[in-house]
């Protein structure tokens, strides 16, 4: 039986994928089964052939080839479609692992016998690295999902969505796919579901994933119509929210608009209108209460900027 299935999406992945695949090599263990779920989605450039030079080196490497992109979101759909393991784990085709990972992450969810476990990361640019913490303190205990979504107005889990950064019991099913058709900020809605529906997770210090920050082709550094799925995720995240956990949503939007608008110039134009727009469409669909505590908890300038998008002005 397939222990661990590792879903990998890469779009023209040509200058890194064989760092991601080499890692998974070094990864594969004798203690336990694993299969590696390739998504290529539509690249234009080498990827196929990077891919074909591991075939001999990953036992049970499964290929998916997209004939168009359609996007981070249903790329890791279409390898958890393909995933038989009992736990997936996810990698993007841009980032890589440190040796002997992947075993410590099935010991840990294992030995906690939770439904999911959560992790730390290294942030990888240029020859930096730095060990980026998860906002959870508790480590080692197994712990309820929807008690580390609380505080409002502090840094918890559901503000750290990145899906490679654990391991997760296939068994969730549906809790574990991603909306359908989003380009960026998919892991937003997906964070949010995952704590609010799943029973039992637990954090643990491990930082075995290394990620490659700045590419010229990262989404975060692009600047098109593809921006605005961000108002989409979140209108899945406000239509999901339970009451109690609305406030919390609120204050991470407004955060994160802010952050959208402070790094404003990779916008274009007409981009930047468009953005403008749905901003104050989706913050008119918002309790004006909470609204107004939200953007009170922010500096002035940017307490400014908010209410000049919920006038529209």
């Amino acid at each position: 039986m397939i222990t661990l299935s590792v879903v990998v999406p890469v779009r023209d992945g040509e200058p890194y994928l064989a760092d991601a695949l080499t890692s998974l090599v070094r990864n594969v263990s004798s203690t336990f089964r694993t299969e590696v779920i390739v998504v290529d989605d539509g690249s234009a450039d080498a990827t196929p052939e990077v891919i074909e030079d591991f075939r001999g080196d990953l036992p049970g490497l499964a290929v998916i080839r997209n004939p168009a992109p359609v996007g981070l979101a249903d790329a890791r759909n279409r390898g958890l479609q393909l995933a038989t393991g009992r736990y997936v784990t996810f990698l993007d085709g841009d980032d890589w692992l440190a040796p002997g990972y992947l075993a410590q992450l099935v010991s840990a969810i294992e030995g906690f016998g939770c439904d999911f476990v959560r992790v730390d990361h290294i942030r990888a640019e240029g020859r930096k690295r730095e060990i980026f913490r998860a906002p959870e303190a508790r480590r080692n205990v197994v712990l309820d999902p929807r008690e580390s979504i609380l505080p409002a107005g502090a840094k918890t889990l559901v503000d750290y969505p990145f899906a490679w950064a654990g391991i997760y019991r296939r068994e969730l099913g549906e809790l574990l796919t991603f909306p359908s058709g989003l380009h960026t900020a998919e892991d937003r809605p997906w964070i949010w579901r995952l704590h609010q529906r799943t029973r039992s997770f637990a954090m643990v210090s491990l930082a075995g994933v290394f990620y490659r920050r700045g590419l010229p082709g990262s989404l975060t550094q692009v600047g098109d119509d593809r921006q605005l799925h961000f108002f989409d995720a979140f209108e899945q995240v406000f239509a999901e929210v339970e009451d109690r956990f609305r406030p919390k949503a609120i204050r991470t939007f407004c955060a994160l608009l802010v952050n959208h608008l402070e790094a404003g110039q990779r916008f274009t134009p007409e981009t930047a209108a468009r953005f403008s727009a749905r901003a104050t469409e989706v913050l008119a669909t918002l309790p004006e209460n909470l609204l107004a505590e939200a953007i009170a908890t922010n500096e002035p300038e940017r307490q400014a900027t908010l209410l000049r998008l919920k006038e529209g002005s």
